[in-house]
């Protein structure tokens, strides 16, 4: 009986992947991307380069299909960025698929919302834009870093912006995988919607507001007679009414189908503790995933929970002195370690990661 059951969840799952590609379209950015993604992942598959796929930023969930409103997930993209640096310190290429506009690699450290990047820069007696001094050697020791990444050929940068871009960019990337075997890596830091607007209930212009103009917006962009629901978002008197579908989960075909070799790391973001724990084994459990990180939304910057099929749970935390928010509590001595060099947890966790990924890679994958 269990067989079975497994059979169908399977058979559904290929058939939710068809209907769902099918149905949704192609982003008219992927096939330029993949122009470039191919000879990188081939490159590296010559070399037998470790290669891993760090996701970041969050996912738009567009109203309409001439985007005007949307709806947005919370991620500024700095856990995939700062992942991703580390990623590369640690050896490894990276594709780093990433929300337009979020923050990448390596600019994320002149990128803060309370500094304006001209902030750094000042002006020499003869008029040269120059680096401020006090920021002269912090700009450098990136620069470099960032050089070496672009000389090397080890980071390549790819955008998206809605969940429809992503799941695409997702799928496809992951089949160029391939090759990788054992040595890709999916780091699955961004946080994607969980639901969306099918294409065929979308509508085709910009919602009006207005009761007086609401009802020219009603039909959408489907011409099939099946499909006779209102459209997902509209007006109803002077309210909107957004009714959304879940998206796929397709976690599972990236374990079975898409790249099977590969290790898969993915994240749990949780706001109430006492759920954290069951929900990340769970994630593991169904998705088949070689790891997932749980993180608490207030904590996430000091501690995560590793929850691994291998390993159990394990909690990985930034020691209190080091903690660049926390060092009021701290001793004076605790303090200047801690104002001189705050350590970010993914420096913690990358190198984790990594490990664990050495392990998958010499005792041999079974699936």
């Amino acid at each position: 009986m269990a067989a079975h059951d497994q059979s169908n969840g399977d058979s559904k799952l290929a058939n939710g992947e068809t209907t769902y590609f099918a149905t949704n379209p192609r982003p008219a950015s992927l096939d330029e991307h993949i122009s470039s993604l191919a000879p990188f992942i081939a490159d590296h598959v010559r070399k037998h380069s470790r290669v891993a796929l760090v996701t970041s930023g969050g996912t738009t969930v567009p109203l309409e299909n001439q985007t005007v409103r949307f709806i947005d997930n919370f991620s500024a993209g700095t856990r995939g960025a700062t992942s991703a640096e580390y990623f590369l310190e640690n050896g490894y290429a990276v594709i780093f698929l990433h929300r337009q506009f979020s923050l990448l690699p390596y600019s994320r450290h002149f990128s803060h919302s309370t500094n304006c990047f001209l902030d750094y820069m000042t002006t020499s007696s003869t008029g040269e834009v120059v680096i401020d001094g006090e920021y002269q050697a912090q700009m450098a020791s990136v620069l470099q870093k960032y050089e070496r990444a672009k000389r090397e050929k080890m980071l390549l940068l790819l955008p998206f912006t809605s969940v429809n871009e992503y799941l695409w960019h997702l799928r496809e990337i992951a089949m160029l995988m391939r090759p990788l075997g054992a040595n890709g890596l999916f780091y699955l830091a961004a946080a994607v919607s969980d639901f969306f607007i099918p294409a065929e209930r979308m509508v085709e212009h910009k919602i009006q507001s207005s009761e007086d103009f609401a009802h020219a917006n009603h039909g959408t962009t489907s011409s099939t007679a099946q499909e006779e629901r209102s459209p997902a978002a509209h007006m109803d008197g002077a309210k909107l009414v957004i009714d959304l579908d879940p998206v796929p989960k397709f976690l599972k075909q990236l374990v079975d189908v898409w790249s099977p070799k590969s290790m898969i790391v993915s994240f749990k973001l949780e706001t109430d503790p006492s759920i954290l724990a069951e929900k990340s084994r769970y994630a593991l459990k169904k998705y088949s995933h070689d790891l997932v990180i749980g993180n608490m939304l207030n904590t996430r910057k000091h501690e995560v929970l590793f929850v691994s099929a291998a390993g159990g749970d394990q909690w990985i935390r930034v020691p209190t002195a080091r903690r660049s928010k926390s060092v009021t509590a701290a001793t004076m001595s605790e303090v200047r370690q801690a104002t001189e060099m705050p350590l970010e947890i993914e420096s913690l966790i990358v190198p984790e990661v990594a490990r664990l990924h050495s392990e998958i890679i010499s005792n041999g994958r079974s699936r």
